[in-house]
């Protein structure tokens, strides 16, 4: 650990940034807790496939800086190349507060992105008196902010939002998907659907979360 911290401090210098890196030895019952003091004095986290995939200490230090910390969190599956400079990106959108906070959290990116995709699967009616098509309002806020911004109505034909949102960002070529985390813990489930086991599904791009 020791001799990782030495070669990923050199490397983060030598790109010229202010920065420093820790190593901590806890128990496990606390690593949610350690994770989320880091958390809260971070603009965003990011969490690599290397974490992801170890069922031990992934989800803790996810729940803990997800959940816990009111942060958002950018989770990057081994092998997808990340960038915070995205050229295209989709948003997921179903006027709940965890979307309306993560799209709050990643409005520099997806203001400075060359295109905005926002995807709501099965929407509902909107009920706002004035006609307007489902994510015009949203699309209205990210406009205004300097976004360009499209709209993309999904049907789910019976499959999880989390499915037929990863399958457009992909039919799109997205560098990015931005969404909303619900639940209070079962992340995996609620997001992707399936049994209850510690995978991000078939996340193929990075995912910007926001609670």
């Amino acid at each position: 650990m020791e001799r990782r911290s030495a070669d990923i401090l050199k490397r983060l210098k030598a790109m010229s940034l202010s920065c420093d890196v820790d190593t901590d030895y806890c128990d496990p019952a606390s690593l949610g807790e350690v994770a989320r003091q880091r958390a809260l004095c971070a603009d965003l986290t990011i969490v690599g496939g290397d974490l992801l995939n170890d069922e031990t200490l992934g989800p803790p230090v996810v729940n803990g800086c997800l959940f816990d910390s009111g942060k958002p969190v950018l989770i990057v599956p081994k092998g997808v190349k990340a960038t915070l400079s995205p050229r295209r990106v989709l948003v997921g959108w179903d006027s709940r507060v965890e979307a309306s906070r993560a799209v709050r959290e990643a409005l520099s990116i997806l203001s400075a992105a060359r295109e905005v995709c926002v995807a709501m699967v099965d929407p509902k009616a909107q009920n706002n008196g004035k006609g307007a098509q489902s994510g015009a309002d949203i699309a209205a806020y990210l406009t205004r902010h300097g976004a360009r911004v499209s709209v993309d109505l999904l049907k789910s034909a019976g499959k999880s939002a989390g499915t037929v949102l990863t399958q457009h960002a992909n039919d799109i070529c997205a560098d990015m998907m931005v969404m909303g985390a619900y639940g209070s813990r079962g992340l995996r489930e609620r997001i992707f659907g399936g049994p209850p086991s510690w995978s991000f599904g078939k996340t193929t791009l990075p995912l910007f979360l926001a609670r």
